[in-house]
């Protein structure tokens, strides 16, 4: 193979020549800290044994398991020789999960053995036959042994700025997950946006809690592995690991982040006035819109909740809350950040007035050229290379972005989207419901979790407890209704499309809810 430009793919060499010995991951849950010589040897010996196994550019390589350094390893051994990393949202059923490979249609699915249940139980028939088994914590595995047997030092495959180098599925409004595309200039725009907000210095330290089959976490990645600033992670997040993480003198943390529910869980524990925060220097939250209240609580403990807004086509934050305007400006999305183009666009295509509502359209190197064979998709969601977020916001004469509303039913719980539609979808196969339309509605945990509002066939019934056991090892966890509410039949237009804002405004009151 030939040496590839350094600006798109080998940024591990770049700090590999300035800082051999500096420290470049720390998997906190297995307390096993890397330095970049040794991160890069690991990516190497992961790198052979793709090319071993007849893995080479272009060919998808997928990853299912919990955060951890092989993750990263693994990311970056897949890049190094020009394949396709796909992470796997381990929280999806083996039928989720069994759509998504046959989708992308993999050379290997590297594994995390904890799953090995959901792996038994996906359709064999889209399975790969390179499959390598991880532990996570360095113990004997598959995934191991390729440090004793692939040895000697890898050269990049020649990329340029469109060279696609990961798939990240979210879900559809159909139901069907859709594969957002990722090229090189993607992702270096992905890093570069968070270079002046996130202030990257040679001091900073990033703390990584978000799962890393969602671009939030693996943002962090990107940012950290440019500019050469150490990485710590944890399996998952865990409130009080975290605070304890934070706390630590010796970790240093300086940047952190999460959705708001992870705030709250936060703020809720016993310790939480025990910890010292002052080493924290920029704090970020996003997904879902973050309630005064909780702004001004962690102000208090001297936390400047930095608001940002993006999602998984703009490969992460497009627009963030700085922390010069804050807290004067507090709930609003921030502003545009360099490597995108952001508007605001009326229904009749005409861009919107400064405080006028309308759609939210980005563009440039930060955006996706598409969705993996969805052409219907991107014909929908693309328009004169603008990209359309189905988002309704607004824009004051200053340059800040508000996120007002959604044109998708689409909900957020716990920072993971939910689309109405596939658990309809669901819902749907059972003989009581006649017919339903799911929500959400608020909660104190997850900001939002789902409402199924269900007109029942006659002499049928129906509790909650019915539906969850219907719907276990279908749906996700998090896309599992928590409550549920019974019509005599589903408001509707004149054209049959039922009124769901109109269930958003009436239905929460008739619940009790957390």
């Amino acid at each position: 193979m030939t040496e590839a430009d350094p600006l798109y793919n080998d940024w591990i060499h770049q700090q590999l020549r300035v800082q051999p010995d500096g420290l470049a991951l720390y998997d906190l849950t297995a307390d096993r800290p890397f330095s970049w010589r040794q991160f890069n040897d690991r990516v190497d010996a992961r790198a052979h044994r793709l090319i071993v196994e007849n893995v080479g550019p272009g060919d998808r390589v997928a990853y299912l398991g919990l955060n951890s350094s092989d993750v990263v390893e693994m990311f970056f051994a897949a890049v190094r020789i020009g394949a396709v990393y796909v992470p796997l949202n381990f929280r999806l059923t083996a039928p989720e999960l069994s759509f998504i490979i046959g989708d992308c249609t993999p050379s290997a699915v590297i594994y995390d053995r904890t799953f090995q249940g959901v792996i038994d139980a996906i359709d064999t028939s889209v399975m790969p036959p390179v499959l390598i088994e991880t532990a996570l914590d360095g113990s004997d595995s598959g995934y191991e042994q390729c440090l004793i047997t692939d040895r000697g030092p890898m050269h990049a495959a020649p990329a340029n700025a469109d060279t696609l180098s990961m798939i990240m599925y979210s879900s559809g409004t159909t139901g069907k997950p859709k594969g957002v595309m990722y090229t090189r200039r993607m992702m270096l725009a992905s890093a570069l946006n968070l270079l002046q907000p996130s202030e990257a210095s040679p001091e900073s330290r990033v703390l990584n809690v978000m799962p890393l089959f969602h671009i939030g976490g693996m943002q962090f990645v990107l940012m950290a592995v440019k500019f050469g600033i150490p990485h710590l992670m944890m399996r998952s997040f865990e409130p009080a690991a975290m605070l304890d993480a934070i706390g630590n003198t010796e970790l240093n943390i300086s940047n952190i982040g999460g959705v708001p529910a992870m705030w709250s869980a936060m703020s809720l524990m016993p310790n939480i006035d025990e910890i010292d925060f002052s080493r924290i220097r920029v704090a970020a939250t996003g997904a879902e819109s973050v309630p005064a209240p909780m702004l001004e609580e962690w102000q208090q403990r001297g936390i400047l909740l930095q608001e940002v807004y993006g999602m998984t086509e703009t490969s992460g934050v497009v627009c963030m809350a700085q922390k010069a305007d804050l807290p004067e400006h507090m709930g609003y999305a921030g502003r545009a950040l360099p490597y995108g183009d952001v508007k605001v666009m009326k229904s009749d295509n005409a861009e919107a007035a400064p405080g006028e509502l309308g759609e939210i359209w980005m563009r440039g190197p930060a955006i996706t050229p598409g969705y993996w064979n969805r052409p219907e998709a991107n014909a929908k969601s693309f328009s004169g290379g603008w990209f359309r977020s189905g988002d309704i916001g607004r824009v004051d004469e200053r340059g800040y972005f508000y996120i007002e509303d959604r044109l998708k039913d689409m909900y957020i719980s716990g920072g993971e989207n939910v689309y109405p539609a596939e658990i309809e979808n669901v819902l749907y196969g059972m003989d009581q419901i006649a017919e339903v339309a799911v929500i959400g509605v608020p909660d104190s945990q997850w900001g939002e979790v789902g409402c199924a509002v269900i007109a029942l066939k006659p002499g049928q019934s129906l509790d909650l407890s019915d539906i969850g056991a219907f719907v276990q090892g279908k749906l996700a966890s998090f896309k599992q209704p928590r409550h549920v509410a019974f019509v005599e039949a589903l408001p509707r237009n004149a054209t049959g499309k039922v009124l769901k804002f109109q269930l958003r405004t009436t239905i929460p009151e008739t619940l009790t809810l957390q």
